[in-house]
């Protein structure tokens, strides 16, 4: 794996390719990683949620935090290390941030191999000034502790493309509505269409990158509508989910 290094040994930057399906086990790091995909999907989950990382969203994940990845579509993954005391984003928590084609640029650069220090450092910390201004993506897909919540949440995955209710729900994960109703409140802070609505959006990402189409995604998530689930994407990730399979792809560039 091409990398440069710091001083103290960990790698400051890397950039390698993984092939669609292709999963990293549980693990940490002693330093705050971004990564960065230039192509391709990447699923991160910690003990605490899920998030989805691509060519316009990268991941924050800070020192110490057990994580664990899995990939969807060929991709071309970048990542950035930081040392623990000089963090440009939240040291405590994990966080997907907007990245614009500046940033995007940057990345991609600061991973190339064999830069010298001088130019790895100048590289750096103008992304650490950009990632300071972007802003921070909203869609986390929590992880449910509850067992009956693991159960209701694992019954809707299984088949996004159904409708259930949370009555249904309810009855299929033994509890009754208004306490399945408050779990969701209490442990997501959201309402159960909400939470839905999330993971569907969430799922959808992840087939557009392993190269379903617009309609196929949407319909295959649980929308009646292409044109619902064009709204609904495009609310929620900021772009269009026709312009967000076509850089999860590469179709529209390919890292250099």
């Amino acid at each position: 794996m091409p990398e440069n290094s710091q001083p103290d040994g960990w790698p400051a930057a890397t950039r390698h390719e993984h092939v669609a399906g292709e999963t990293i086990g549980r693990h940490r790091h002693p330093y705050h990683q971004l990564v960065y995909l230039s192509t391709g999907v990447l699923a991160v989950r910690t003990d605490e949620a899920s998030w989805v990382a691509s060519s316009a969203r990268a991941m924050w994940i800070p020192a110490g935090t057990w994580h664990q990845h899995r990939v969807y579509g060929p991709s071309h993954v970048h990542t950035l290390a930081f040392h623990p005391d000089d963090a440009p984003l939240n040291p405590a928590a994990p966080t997907v941030v907007s990245i614009d084609p500046l940033l995007r640029e940057l990345l991609i650069a600061g991973s190339v191999p064999g830069l010298s220090a001088p130019e790895a450092d100048r590289l750096l910390a103008v992304v650490r000034d950009r990632l300071r201004r972007s802003p921070v993506q909203p869609l986390t897909l929590p992880t449910p502790q509850d067992p009956r919540l693991v159960r209701a949440c694992a019954l809707t995955e299984e088949d996004l493309a159904q409708p259930r209710t949370v009555k249904w729900l309810a009855r299929h994960s033994g509890v009754s509505e208004r306490s399945l109703a408050r779990l969701f409140r209490s442990e997501f802070g959201m309402t159960y269409p909400q939470w839905r609505t999330i993971t569907r959006v969430f799922h959808a990402m992840i087939r557009l990158a392993e190269g379903a189409t617009v309609t196929e995604a949407g319909l295959g998530c649980g929308w009646a509508t292409t044109s619902a689930f064009i709204d609904a994407f495009t609310r929620t990730i900021g772009q269009t989910p026709g312009g967000y399979r076509a850089t999860a792809r590469g179709i529209a560039r390919t890292p250099s």
